[in-house]
């Protein structure tokens, strides 16, 4: 992928200043029209103006331009389309969306950001699309999370999702020659290359995982059966204490004491820097000390691949070069043998309640979800949100990994407080406790009671 696929935490002052925003906008008049074709009701109703907000560089100037010359020729008005930054966005978001005279028609959000957002009235309902824009096709995790009370507020602009990338030469010193096919056999094989170390680097990782790495680490739980939270009646609990989420949490601790060198204070960020060869001198024993570690193997989002490689000279720069000779990929296997639910990484995108444009804010999101479109976000490394153009992606061990990995991908709960505990970094907290390895029945009591209130916006 081109860029980084991240998912900001949200502040809860998000909830509160957008508490004002309404739910409803114009209804649609005239027909739809699907992208690249005038019709006669196209041609004549009135041309709109309207601003679509990208979030990050990830889709490139190519699809930007497509979407620009294609609402001219369906809408006849002009669409002005604005990069924001993942950092600053919330903030971006929380100040204009209420306000007609500055909020974005349409704008791309942050999966896990889009649950806050919808659930005070940020966006417009357009149950009445979901049909016509994909419907069941389209990524339902992603849905789920831009839906409330079973109205369709954002739907999957992209995917991205996670899967491990590895040494196949440090694999196969140790015995390796091929991908694990069940998690157990995974676990095991990491640690007992740890143990082997044919690298004989001092600082070596059979898996680099940071301690408060929650967002790769969950993984684990999820494939042992287990949820973050659950909801009963509206009522949204904590559910770490649930006897899956402790298996999976009890794996997740051996592999970060017997696996991991990474440090307990690591989050997910830039994992890659330790699967390249270190550039240290050996020592006179034949041992190679390392300033930044080595690991056989990482979890990382897709487009992690134009990151790792061979370090040469391309263009006068220096670039990491893919060797299909030193590193490989394969989607993380549950404990069925089929990929693991691994947390999927992405965007949403949806009309602003505020917006007065909103026939050509709808206009603009048929084409986001024409075939033309979806196909060039996959020939691009975009996951596109129809499974019907997945192919698009094409058919190289990058694209087949992703499909794996995203077939069976989750996402964190859609509670109204899921920002609040993401902001809290009660989190970070509890998994980096855990890869110290505390007592994880009892840690998983304690937190779990700081984060149901929190969840339910207490």
């Amino acid at each position: 992928m081109r860029g980084k696929i991240a998912v900001a935490a949200l502040g809860i002052a998000a909830a509160l200043v957008m508490t004002g925003c309404g739910t409803t906008g114009g209804t649609p008049t005239g027909a739809a029209t699907s992208a690249g074709t005038e019709t006669t009701a196209a041609a004549a109703k009135t041309p709109e103006d309207i601003t679509f907000w990208l979030i990050g560089g990830d889709t490139p100037q190519e699809l930007r331009d497509y979407l620009i010359s294609q609402y001219k020729a369906v809408n006849g008005g002009t669409l002005t389309i604005e990069e924001q930054t993942w950092g600053d966005i919330i903030t971006k978001l929380t100040t204009s969306m209420p306000d007609a005279a500055n909020t974005p028609d349409v704008t791309e959000i942050g999966n896990t950001q889009s649950p806050t957002f919808t659930n005070i009235g940020a966006f417009l309902d357009i149950s009445d699309m979901y049909a016509e824009l994909g419907g069941s096709k389209l990524l339902q995790s992603f849905v789920e999370v831009g839906e409330v009370g079973g109205k369709n507020y954002t739907l999957p602009y992209y995917f991205g999702s996670r899967y491990m990338f590895y040494r196949t030469d440090v694999w196969k010193a140790a015995g390796y020659n091929e991908p694990p096919k069940t998690l157990d056999d995974f676990n095991k094989a990491v640690i007992d290359i740890t143990a082997k170390n044919p690298s004989n680097i001092k600082d070596f990782s059979g898996l680099f995982l940071g301690g408060q790495d929650w967002r790769n680490g969950i993984s684990w739980i999820f494939a042992n059966g287990g949820e973050l939270a659950t909801v009963n009646n509206g009522t949204w609990t904590s559910t770490l204490s649930d006897p899956n989420t402790i298996k999976g949490l009890q794996q997740l601790q051996e592999l970060q004491q017997k696996a991991s060198m990474a440090p307990s204070t690591a989050k997910d960020q830039s994992p890659w820097l330790y699967i390249n060869d270190t550039d240290s001198a050996k020592e006179e024993d034949g041992t190679v000390t390392s300033t930044s570690m080595l690991a056989a193997t990482i979890m990382a989002p897709g487009w992690a691949h134009w990151s790792i490689g061979n370090l040469e000279q391309v263009d006068g720069k220096d670039s990491r070069v893919w060797d299909d000779s030193k590193f490989g990929v394969f989607a993380l296997p549950g404990n069925d043998g089929k990929p693991a639910p691994v947390f999927a990484g992405g965007s949403n995108v949806g009309i602003s309640a505020k917006s007065t444009h909103v026939e050509g804010a709808k206009d603009l999101m048929r084409i986001i979800f024409s075939k033309d479109y979806q196909e060039m976000l996959g020939k691009n490394g975009l996951g596109p949100a129809n499974s019907d153009y997945v192919s698009a992606l094409g058919d190289d061990q990058f694209a087949q990994a992703l499909i794996a990995s995203a077939s069976n991908s989750k996402l964190t709960p859609a509670a109204p407080g899921w920002a609040t505990v993401e902001n809290s970094l009660k989190l970070e907290e509890f998994f980096q406790k855990v890869a110290d390895g505390g007592d994880i029945t009892a840690l998983a009591a304690e937190y779990d009671a700081l984060i149901t209130p929190m969840l339910n916006g207490k």
